[in-house]
């Protein structure tokens, strides 16, 4: 790490799939410590920006830098040329190891608890020890309030519940960032807080996190920097009160007459 290079910074970031343009030049800059909160209609390229930054998606054009390192390419200078060659899978699956991410749905596995559900990504990807892990696994489940219901399965837990374990399980990976990509959408309106509050905790704690959500509440008061996204660009950009209380752009104006 170092103190200098901000914790994410995207630049001209394109994403085509076929004749879609998705991402049509998306300049982001995420320093370390911040919470980014993204807004934007649906399919306005949020989670496409996400996926982008994890690497689940490989850009069209641009580049996304995690502390500075280029995700996903090297680099090769020749002379005053400069060619980016793709990397090895295995490599950008390290360089993914570094970004937690938490999705819509849950995705845990059925077929095992919330304390294991937790604990195997660490045995199978960091390589810990069966104890270390279980260890790790019950610190954090403390952490999101689930100490008790580490032996449940996720169809005996609440949706909310199941986010918090999914959040649990990201954050048991040790990651530099953390995104968030509507994390609350699938659940429950008297669910939603308690994974905010998780959240809320997670920035206090100083985890650098980008949400996509539309909990406007969220990214005034958690938030230290509001993105507004439309159709693939960036239209707004500043701190919450800036952004969502007097917003400069028409289109920013917009979106929130609906949403507040």
């Amino acid at each position: 790490m170092t103190d200098t290079e901000p914790m994410v910074k995207v630049r001209d970031a394109h994403k085509m799939f076929g004749d879609l343009h998705v991402l049509r030049g998306v300049d982001l800059t995420v320093d370390r410590g911040e919470v980014c909160v993204v807004l934007g209609p649906s399919g306005s390229g949020k989670s496409t920006l996400l996926r982008c930054i994890n690497e689940l998606e490989e850009l069209t054009g641009g580049s996304v830098r995690l502390d500075g390192e280029l995700l996903g390419y090297r680099e090769v200078t020749k002379g005053d040329a400069t060619t980016l060659h793709r990397l090895h899978p295995k490599r950008i699956a390290q360089q993914r190891s570094r970004i937690g991410m938490v999705f819509q749905r849950f995705h845990l596995f059925p077929h095992m608890t919330a304390l294991e559900n937790v604990v195997e990504a660490q045995v199978q990807v960091l390589g810990r020890s069966k104890r270390e892990a279980r260890a790790r696994a019950l610190e954090l489940l403390t952490t999101v309030g689930l100490s008790d219901r580490t032996e449940h399965y996720p169809a005996q837990l609440s949706g909310g519940q199941q986010q918090r374990v999914a959040i649990a399980r990201a954050l048991a990976m040790d990651p530099e960032i953390m995104l968030f990509d509507e994390p609350t959408s699938a659940l429950d309106p008297e669910l939603v807080g308690e994974v905010l509050a998780v959240m809320k905790d997670l920035a206090g704690r100083g985890m650098t996190m980008i949400v996509v959500t539309h909990e406007i509440g969220f990214a005034r008061e958690v938030g230290d920097h509001v993105v507004f996204m439309d159709e693939g660009v960036v239209v707004e950009e500043g701190p919450p009160a800036a952004v969502l209380d007097a917003p400069s752009e028409q289109r920013t104006k917009d979106f929130l007459s609906h949403v507040l």
